[in-house]
C-alpha cells in the first residue's frame, strides 16, 4: 500500500540543516574564502557568470561554495538572483577589436598582424597531475615584456580584403535587439535572439552539437579563425549627455569560426562564418557556440538540414541547463497521485490482456474467488 512521506516542515528544515553540515564539512579544515575561489578556481567562476548571464565573480564565486561545487546548482542560484536586480539601460555593443588582448590565438595564419599570444592555456600542458600543487609550492613570476599598440585586425577582415568571405553585414536601424531574460522564445529565432540562447547554454550539451557537426552531422569543416580574450569596455548612452558614459570593464571570449560554404543561387562559393562570445575565459564554451552558430544558420544558407545541430527548436529548446535540470530533476518529487493513476490502469490492461490470451485460467481465477 502506497502512503504519503510524513514530515513536512520538520524533515524538509533538517534536510537543509545537513546539507549546510554537509557543505562546511570538516570543522578542522579552514572555510573557503570567496576571494580563493575567485583567484584559483576563475575558469569554473568565469562558467557560472557566462551561465548564469550575470557578471559579478564573487557572487558567482558564492553560489559556487553554496552549491558545493554543483555548477548547475550555481548557475541556476545566479540566475535567480539576477531577476531580482534593477534593469536600467542597455549598453552599446562591445568593440572587441578594441580588446585590451590577453590571449589570441588563430588556427588560420600562422604570421598575424599583432601576433599570436599565447596567454595562460592549457594546450601545451602535459596532463599529468602535479604533486607540488598539493605541497603548496611557490609559482614564480611569469615574465613579461613591455605592451605594444601594434593592431589586431581580425582574421575575417585579411579574409574579406579578398573577397573570399561573407561580409559582416549591417545591423538595420530599425532593428531592437531580443532579451531572452525578459521575452519568451519564439521560433524560428533572429540570430541576434539565438546567439544569446546560445551563449548562456550548457557548455557540455553545446560541445557534444559541436562535435557532432565535425563528425559528419551537419558537414560542418571548421577552421579557428581567430579566438580572443581579454578585457573590453562597456559604455552607457545617456540621453541626456552627448557621449557615452564608460561604466568599466568585463573580460570576454570570442571565437570566430571560418567554414567552407559550396555557394547557393544567391552566393558564390566562399568562406561563412560562426560566431561565439561568452563571459571569462571559456574558450571551449565559445568553439562550441560558434560551431553551433554555424549549422543554426543551414536555413539562412539554403542548406539542407539533416542533423540535430541544424535544427534550431531542438537545439535551443534543450540548451538551457537550469530548465533541463528542472525537468529531469523534478521526477524525484512526489508522483504518488498519477502512479496510482497509471498503476490502475496496467492492472486493467493486464487483466485485459489475460482475458484474451488465457481465458481458461482467467475463469479458473473468478471460480476461486468465488
Amino acid at each position: 500500500m502506497y502512503v504519503a512521506v510524513k514530515g513536512g516542515e520538520a524533515a524538509i528544515a533538517n534536510a537543509h540543516s545537513l546539507l549546510a553540515d554537509r557543505r562546511r564539512g570538516d570543522r578542522s579544515v579552514p572555510a573557503l574564502r570567496l576571494d580563493q575561489i575567485v583567484e584559483q578556481l576563475a575558469l569554473g567562476v568565469d562558467r557560472v557568470m557566462s551561465e548564469g548571464s550575470l557578471y559579478d565573480r564573487e557572487l558567482a564565486a558564492l553560489a559556487i561554495v553554496q552549491a558545493r561545487g554543483d555548477m548547475i546548482e550555481a548557475i541556476f542560484l545566479v540566475r535567480a538572483y539576477r531577476t531580482t536586480l534593477p534593469r536600467f539601460g542597455y549598453t552599446s555593443p562591445i568593440d572587441t577589436s578594441a580588446m585590451l588582448v590577453e590571449r589570441r590565438v588563430s588556427a588560420t595564419y600562422k604570421d598575424l598582424p599583432g601576433g599570436q599570444l599565447l596567454g595562460p592555456t592549457f594546450d601545451y600542458t602535459h596532463r599529468l597531475l602535479d604533486p607540488e600543487l598539493a605541497a603548496g609550492a611557490d609559482v614564480a613570476e611569469p615574465l613579461q615584456r613591455a605592451g605594444e599598440a601594434e593592431p589586431m585586425p581580425r582574421v575575417s577582415a585579411i579574409l574579406a580584403r579578398e573577397g573570399l568571405i561573407e561580409p559582416d553585414g549591417d545591423m538595420p536601424q530599425d532593428h531592437i535587439p531580443g532579451d531572452i531574460t525578459r521575452e519568451p522564445l519564439e521560433f524560428p529565432m533572429a540570430r541576434d535572439i539565438r546567439l544569446q540562447a546560445l551563449s548562456r547554454g550548457d557548455e557540455g550539451f553545446l560541445l557534444a552539437l559541436g562535435y557532432s557537426t565535425q563528425r559528419g552531422y551537419a558537414r560542418n569543416h571548421p577552421f579557428v579563425g581567430e579566438i580572443r580574450i581579454g578585457e573590453v569596455e562597456l559604455e552607457l548612452d545617456v540621453p541626456e549627455l552627448p557621449f557615452a558614459v564608460p561604466l568599466g570593464t568585463v573580460r570576454v571570449t570570442e571565437c570566430q569560426m571560418v567554414n567552407q560554404f559550396k555557394g547557393s543561387a544567391k552566393a558564390p562559393p566562399q568562406f561563412t562564418r560562426g560566431y561565439g562570445l561568452v563571459f571569462g575565459q571559456s574558450e571551449r564554451k565559445a568553439m562550441a557556440m560558434a560551431l553551433c552558430d554555424r549549422a543554426l544558420r543551414a536555413s539562412e544558407l539554403g542548406e539542407d538540414i539533416v542533423a540535430a545541430a541544424q535544427d534550431e527548436e531542438f537545439v535551443i529548446s534543450h540548451s538551457d541547463n537550469v530548465q533541463a535540470t528542472g525537468f529531469v530533476e523534478h521526477l524525484k518529487l512526489p508522483h504518488y497521485v498519477d502512479f496510482q493513476a497509471e498503476l490502475d490502469l496496467v492492472r486493467r490492461m493486464r487483466a485485459e490482456y489475460e482475458a484474451r490470451e488465457n481465458p481458461a485460467k482467467v475463469e479458473e481465477k473468478r471460480e476461486a474467488a468465488e
